[in-house]
C-alpha cells in the first residue's frame, strides 16, 4: 500500500506540473524564419499560427514565397517542439515513474 500511496502522490505532482507547463506554453510565442529573415512566422507554444511577416521584395515571386513560408513554419514548429520537450522534462523531473517516459511522448496539443 505504501507504493500505491507514493504513486498517487507522484501522479498528483505530475498533474500539477503538467497544468503549469500547459499554461506556460499557451503564453509562449516562438518565431521561425527563412530566407535570411525575409519570411518570419510566429507560433504559440501550442502550435497555433499567430503572425506572418513577409519582406515586400518577395511579393513578385510566388513560388519562392510559398517555399519560404513552409520553411519558416517548419523552423518555428521545430523550436516549439524542442521547448515542449524541455518543459516536459522539467515537469517530470524527480518523479520515479514506472518504466520511465517513452522517448517519443507527445502532448495532445
Amino acid at each position: 500500500m505504501k507504493n500505491l500511496g507514493n504513486m498517487l502522490k507522484q501522479a498528483q505532482q505530475m498533474q500539477t506540473r503538467m497544468a503549469e507547463m500547459q499554461a506556460k506554453l499557451e503564453a509562449t510565442v516562438v518565431d521561425g524564419q527563412a530566407g535570411g529573415g525575409m519570411v518570419k512566422v510566429s507560433l504559440s507554444g501550442k502550435g497555433d499560427l499567430k503572425r506572418v511577416s513577409i519582406d515586400p521584395s518577395l511579393m513578385d515571386d510566388r513560388e519562392v514565397l510559398e517555399d519560404l513560408l513552409v520553411a519558416a513554419h517548419a523552423d518555428a514548429k521545430q523550436k516549439v517542439e524542442a521547448q515542449m520537450a524541455d518543459e516536459m522534462q522539467k515537469a517530470t523531473a524527480g518523479l520515479n515513474l514506472p518504466g520511465g517516459l517513452p522517448g517519443g511522448l507527445k502532448l495532445p496539443f
